[in-house]
């Protein structure tokens, strides 16, 4: 749908985060660290995971759409938002602003159901672990992350079009560093209760599915690690589930703070806030939460690291020093 046929706005301006300019210069150092964290953690977590066949498993495999779906939302919303840092006018296009909000859309519903995915697949190696290899199938991985994208797709499409039927008539300020939902409801010169509450429908489906399922699927693991009897067997299970359960936290806790709550309690610069959370610092400590925490990655990350440093004789000494 062409902008001009839909609004008398071509393009918009995007505030920002803040408009003192004494904070300006640290938040962009600040932000652009972020970033770059952001983009060597998870496309180091995707190198590893392709190069170790050990990782080739549904947790990591998991996990490699996971940082894939990090590294490319991060990408579609951080350097726009570094630019208002820098520019004394971020200007977007109409078309351009449509664009980052429907990707923007895609990557977040799509790493919701991700998360779920994960939730299941431990729910199976935990409770029904004779089952496992038959249960998370190659092709079940498949199947989940194909309808994570799917739903992701859907999601965009239908969000999308709510934005694209509103009308901008004069005022092109967007208060926020993106193009996001409510910042450009409370633009529109025509926004009704209706595009409000389709709004929080889809973000409650979107949310909402997602955590039912991991509710459940931890509600089993929990009831299972009490039956179990050996301390070992408990820490164990907890060790496996507590990085996802971290980051389970931090983003369905910033995304429903962000936006399943009403403007008359959190104002839009606070929900800001909240978003720069989930869009910016999530994405960036999943990949450190997962390698820190996780012996197989360590150990995939030494590996790899002594292909590329150590000479083939030196490599041969360390794979017999191994299987000894």
């Amino acid at each position: 749908m062409a902008a001009d046929n839909t609004s008398s706005v071509t393009e918009f301006i995007l505030a920002g985060l803040t408009d003192q300019p004494g904070l300006q210069p640290p938040l962009f150092f600040l932000f652009l660290g972020f970033y770059v964290v952001t983009l060597v953690g998870n496309l180091g977590l995707i190198i590893l995971i392709a190069l170790n066949s050990h990782l080739q498993i549904p947790m990591y495999l998991f996990l490699f759409n996971l940082s894939f779906i990090d590294f490319s939302y991060s990408s579609t919303i951080v350097p726009k938002m570094l630019m208002s840092f820098v520019l004394k006018k971020n200007v977007i296009s109409y078309t351009g602003c449509m664009t980052q909000f429907f990707f923007f859309c895609f990557f977040v519903i799509s790493e919701s159901f991700i998360l779920s995915a994960m939730a299941y697949d431990r729910y199976v190696a935990i409770c029904k672990p004779l089952l496992y290899t038959l249960t998370m199938s190659p092709q079940v991985c498949l199947f989940l992350s194909w309808v994570s994208y799917g739903i992701g797709i859907w999601g965009a499409i239908v969000h999308t079009g709510n934005i694209l039927f509103l009308t901008f008539c004069a005022e092109n300020l967007l208060n926020h560093y993106m193009c996001d939902f409510l910042p450009l409801l409370e633009l529109s010169c025509n926004s009704s209760n209706m595009n409000t509450l389709v709004v929080f429908t889809l973000v409650a489906i979107d949310i909402g599915v997602p955590i039912v399922t991991i509710f459940l699927s931890y509600g089993f693991i929990l009831s299972s690690i009490l039956h179990t009897s050996s301390t070992e067997g408990r820490s164990k299970a907890f060790s496996t589930c507590s990085s996802h359960i971290i980051a389970l936290s931090l983003f369905f806790g910033s995304g429903a703070f962000a936006y399943l709550k009403p403007s008359s309690i959190i104002p839009l610069d606070q929900g800001k806030v909240c978003t720069l959370f989930y869009t910016t610092v999530v994405p960036m400590l999943n990949p450190l939460i997962y390698s820190l925490r996780n012996k197989d990655v360590k150990l995939a990350m030494k590996k790899t690291l002594a292909r590329i440093t150590l000479s083939p004789k030196e490599l041969e000494i360390e794979k017999r020093d191994e299987n000894f």
